[in-house]
């Protein structure tokens, strides 16, 4: 096997780890980005009612102490120093005159119709204020103004950044973790692809959950299973072919060297020349056989489809036939409908070179006297591409219409001989199995033809299966489609 290619490296690949933790990471910023819009409101909203509450509390208990004329102006400058410590300011009005500028000139001219404001925001020297204003009595008021909290959200994204840490490591030790255990069964398939592609097919991939892992590392174990099984049959494939290949080159080099060293009298030189002519021919089919099957794996293998009459198509196989069944003493008969022809659409070559290899192979199988059945019948509508029923079919097999209109072609080779196990069926198209499990036992050829004949037949649109024959052997079944262009036929009734 030559140098394999090196992997490509994926371009701006990272890895899957650093992906996860990066992923989690950004993941964990977001949630506390998140946390932080929809809380920041909140908290502002509540602090704005809560100081606007307790500034209402201030202002009720400020205007209770300032009511007396007698104390009022000592009392007010002790309270507006203890207010300003908690960024409060006092305001006195007194005949409707501020002591000092700044308030909305609608919140003074209420408070000294002796209203009460409460709840109130205004702008005090241009600053969002919180306002509250009680009335003193003879045009009189006291006013408590306050900064509108707006440090809350300042507070709040202070106090972010610890959260935000916690949420940046948790997110990298759990994204490692994760990554870590993402990583692991793609780094045993990749291994285990590596492995397989150096040509080791013992390795197995552990199958663990989750369960697109369990079914990655699944069907690595069945490749590798699938291509052990595939590369041993290709190894008894080949030891088969190499003793096919073997037998006819030793006796052709045989009677070359015979020929050569005039071992032979001349009375045998006809003889031997028909012997090696004979292994040179067997030699020839071996050889197209093997490279038919080769090129029936490509795209551009060729058919010429065609409308073929399948009536005309087994009489000329059973002409052609008939001396060899002849001198080899096998009765051979075939079975038509009682049609003028059954045309379908298919390679009028390969379709014989199918039905020459079935009926070679039951030739070669059969013992002297027992029977060999070419039969060709026209496939019901109901089933067109379903298994065949096996059994004789004779001219009188389609009377009176009660098949229905065909909607293809079935053939069948039938033989008399030793027949096919169960066992055989489940592998009967494979390259080389049953010449192999029968070498030895009974006559077997090259184990190509069967494995050709079935890939011809799905090229050309078929199926084709394997069963027991009435005749007690064998039975092979082809089953084509019809011809979509031919004019529909009825089938003719018999007195």
């Amino acid at each position: 096997m030559g140098e394999l290619p090196p992997v490509p490296a994926v371009p701006g690949g990272g890895t899957l780890a650093r992906r996860v933790v990066l992923a989690t990471c950004l993941v964990a910023l977001v949630s506390v980005l998140a946390t932080a819009l929809v809380a920041v409101p909140l908290a502002g909203r509540t602090a704005t009612r809560q100081a606007a509450q307790a500034l209402a509390t201030e202002a009720s208990l400020v205007a209770v102490v300032l009511r007396s004329p007698d104390i009022r102006p000592v009392a007010a400058d002790r309270m507006a120093r203890q207010l300003a410590r908690q960024r409060i300011q006092l305001w006195l009005i007194r005949d409707g005159e501020a002591d000092r500028p700044g308030l909305p000139a609608g919140v003074v001219a209420e408070l000294t119709a002796g209203g009460t404001v409460t709840g109130r925001v205004g702008r005090v020297h241009g600053r969002l204020m919180l306002l509250e204003g009680r009335p003193l009595g003879g045009g009189d008021a006291v006013v408590l103004t306050r900064p509108l909290f707006s440090g809350v959200g300042a507070v709040v994204v202070g106090g972010l950044w610890l959260p935000l840490l916690a949420g940046l490591l948790a997110g990298a030790l759990s994204g490692t973790l994760l990554a870590r255990r993402l990583a692991r069964p793609l780094r045993q398939a990749a291994s285990a692809a590596d492995r397989l592609r150096a040509g080791d097919r013992s390795v197995r991939v552990p199958v663990e959950p989750p369960r697109e892992s369990a079914a990655l590392a699944a069907a690595l174990n069945h490749l590798a299973a699938a291509l052990a099984a595939s590369e041993g049959r290709q190894r008894e494939f080949l030891l088969s072919i190499s003793h096919e290949l073997r037998t006819p080159l030793t006796t052709i080099r045989g009677y070359g060297e015979a020929l050569a060293d005039r071992v032979v009298d001349t009375d045998d030189v006809a003889g031997a020349g028909r012997i090696i002519r004979s292994e040179a021919a067997h030699l020839e089919r071996l050889v197209t056989d093997l490279l038919a099957l080769a090129r029936l794996q490509a795209d551009d293998f060729p058919l010429e489809i065609g409308t073929v009459d399948l009536v005309a198509l087994v009489r000329g196989t059973a002409a052609a036939w008939s001396p060899r069944f002849d001198a080899a003493g096998v009765p051979w008969r075939t079975e038509l409908p009682d049609l003028p022809a059954l045309p379908v659409r298919t390679d009028a070559g390969r379709l014989r070179q199918v039905l020459d290899g079935l009926i070679g192979n039951a030739l070669r199988v059969v013992p002297s006297g027992a029977p060999v059945v070419l039969a060709l019948r026209p496939a019901p509508a109901a089933a067109p591409h379903g298994p065949a029923v096996a059994g004789p079919v004779g001219a009188g097999a389609v009377r009176d219409g009660a098949a229905g209109p065909a909607a293809g072609a079935v053939l069948e080779v039938r033989d008399g001989g030793p027949g096919l196990t169960e066992a055989d069926l489940e592998v009967v198209f494979e390259r080389g199995v049953l010449s192999s499990r029968y070498r030895g036992v009974r006559k077997v050829g090259s184990g190509l033809g069967l494995a050709l004949a079935a890939r011809l037949v799905r090229r050309m649109g078929g199926t084709i299966d394997a069963g027991h024959a009435p005749e007690g052997g064998a039975r092979f079944t082809v089953t084509l489609p019809a011809d979509p262009a031919a004019v529909p036929y009825k089938p003719r009734t018999r007195a």
